[in-house]
């Protein structure tokens, strides 16, 4: 089976229309460095499954509403400039020429950056590396995303 002819988005507005749809998740978080010394045991990792859902929003160049199925969801508002914002939160975008947006963002002096890529047109990757100022390692997760796609109907 071939990929589509617009695969990977090449766009900031064809990534997010990409992004579009009912994700089937399973996330692994981390701790790192003295958090993960701190915890007794497994305490430094744990996995979770999850049901995502998104939405594009119109605009220029859009945006995402995105949550877990039954929970109310998330803006992300991406502007030309670089920039978006979810909620009181700011930050900047890269799209990056092998087709994975980044995000980076700081709240309370702690940065966080994302990069989410499509490895084929219904499996995205996602990782998040939360730095604190003290410049040591905190948290990280790694989520693999599989999108649900419905059925063809039964022929009669």
């Amino acid at each position: 089976m071939s990929e589509p002819a617009n695969f990977p988005p090449a766009t900031i507005e064809a990534f997010l229309r990409f992004c579009e749809g009912e994700w089937m998740s399973l996330r692994s978080r981390f701790l790192l460095g003295a958090q993960a010394e701190a915890g007794e045991g497994d305490e430094w990792h744990s996995s979770e499954r999850g049901e995502l859902v998104v939405r594009y929003i119109d605009g220029e160049p859009g945006g995402l509403s995105v949550g877990p199925k039954d929970q109310p969801p998330r803006q992300l508002l991406f502007a030309a400039d670089g920039s978006f914002s979810a909620g009181d939160q700011q930050g900047r975008w890269t799209l990056w020429p092998d087709g994975s947006l980044e995000l980076v963002s700081e709240h309370n002096g702690t940065e966080l950056r994302e990069r989410i890529w499509f490895n084929k047109p219904n499996l995205r990757l996602r990782s998040t590396i939360e730095q604190p100022a003290d410049g040591l390692p905190g948290r990280a997760s790694f989520s693999s995303e599989i999108r649900r796609v419905s059925k063809p109907a039964a022929a009669a």
